[in-house]
Formats: structure tokens, sequence, C-alpha cells
């Protein structure tokens, strides 16, 4: 199962906010031709990432800002106000065959490890912030 493509735009979404926004309106038309997807797409994920708290949306064309401090928004406060996943990273096929030795042990011997990856991807994106992602950016543009 794949993240959601909602992961990477609101990421490229926030980003182009924090680079642009001092010189121009940011609305989500000025966003979508940044990360080349419908303004419709982005007004979703404006208001998404509204609702966790990270950005403010000015009515009209009044454009979007991140009201939360760059080193106190992580990868995975974006990853969890997007739903970039339904259900967990992992989702199991329907019913193994209780009668088969493998579908009746398959959840035992393989739940812990699908919880433990998701745990440390989880963990990995906790430790990124958006600050580090916008030295990052910097050190690209110059």
């Amino acid at each position: 199962m794949k993240i959601t493509s909602r992961f990477t735009v609101a990421v490229h979404t926030l980003l182009a906010i924090h680079t642009f926004g001092k010189d121009y309106k940011t609305t989500s038309e000025f966003i979508a031709s940044s990360v080349n997807v419908n303004p419709v797409i982005i007004r979703r994920t404006l208001g998404s990432l509204k609702e966790a708290g990270i950005v403010d949306v000015k009515a009209g064309s009044g454009g979007a800002s991140i009201i939360k401090p760059l080193k106190d928004i992580t990868l995975l406060d974006v990853y969890k106000a997007v739903d970039s996943v339904e259900d967990g990273l992992f989702n199991f096929h329907d019913n193994p065959n209780p009668a088969c030795p493998v579908g009746k042990n398959i959840h035992a011997v393989l739940d812990g490890h699908l919880l433990d990856a998701q745990a440390a991807m989880e963990r990995k994106l906790r430790e990124t912030t958006f600050a580090d992602l916008v030295r990052e950016l910097d050190g690209r543009i110059g």
C-alpha cells in the first residue's frame, strides 16, 4: 500500500507558503502552480492543515500563512493532518484461511513486525521538522 500523494502535496504546499509568503499572496492558485495540481487539491490540503492548526487561510484571495513555528511542525504532524493512509500503513488481506497452518498463524507471525515498521517510519517523520526542510531547501535555492 502506498502513502497517498496528499502527504507530499502538503509538504510542498507548506514549503511554498514559507518560501513565497513574504512576497506573494499564497493563494490556492499560486500554490497549485508550484505543485502542478488543480487548485481544488490545494484548497482541500489547506483545509486539512488549517484543521490541524498548522496554517491559517484568509477568505477569498487572501492566501495562506503558517501559524505554527517551523521547529514545532514535524513531518508526522503533516502526515497525520492529511490522512496519508487509511487504517495504518499496512493493510492485511481479508480472511486468511483458519484451516491452513499459515493462514491460522499469519497474524501472530507478521502483525508485530508490521507495527514495528510503521512505528519506525513515524519515529523518523517525527524527527524531521519544517525548520530542517527549510534549511535544506534554502541551501539548494541559494
